[in-house]
C-alpha cells in the first residue's frame, strides 16, 4: 500500500518559517519525481516544487528565493523548507509522487500564515 504522509504545517506569522516533510512508503522512492503542491480554499491545485528522481528542482514563481525543495532517498523523505512566509502562502499542501505510470498523493498538511 502507498502511503505519503505530510508533516510540518501549522500556524506562522508573517516573515517566518515551516519545514514540510514527506515520508513515503510502499514505492520505489529513487524511480519517483517528488513534488509539493498547495490547494486553497476555492482555488486550483497548483505546483509549488518538485525535484525529479535526478535531483532536479523547479519552483513556482512566486517561491523561488523563499521555498527549498529536497530529498532524502536512503530515508524516503522529501522536505519542502519555507522561509519568509506571506499571508497568501496559506493553503493545504500535499506531497505528490510521479511515475511514468503512477501518480500518488498525500492526504495534505495546513499551513496558516497570519499575524
Amino acid at each position: 500500500q502507498v502511503q505519503l504522509v505530510e508533516s510540518g504545517g501549522g500556524l506562522v506569522q508573517p516573515g517566518g518559517s515551516l519545514r514540510l516533510s514527506c515520508a513515503a512508503s510502499g514505492i520505489i522512492f529513487n524511480f519517483y519525481d517528488m513534488g509539493w503542491y498547495r490547494q486553497a480554499p476555492g482555488k486550483e491545485r497548483e505546483l509549488v516544487a518538485s525535484i525529479t528522481f535526478g535531483g532536479s528542482t523547479n519552483y513556482a514563481d512566486s517561491v523561488k528565493g523563499r521555498f527549498t525543495i529536497s530529498r532524502e532517498n536512503a530515508k524516503r523523505t522529501v522536505t519542502l523548507q519555507m522561509y519568509n512566509l506571506k499571508p497568501e502562502n496559506t493553503s493545504v499542501y500535499y506531497c505528490s509522487a510521479r511515475s511514468t505510470r503512477n501518480d500518488y498523493w498525500g492526504q495534505g498538511t495546513q499551513v496558516a500564515v497570519s499575524s
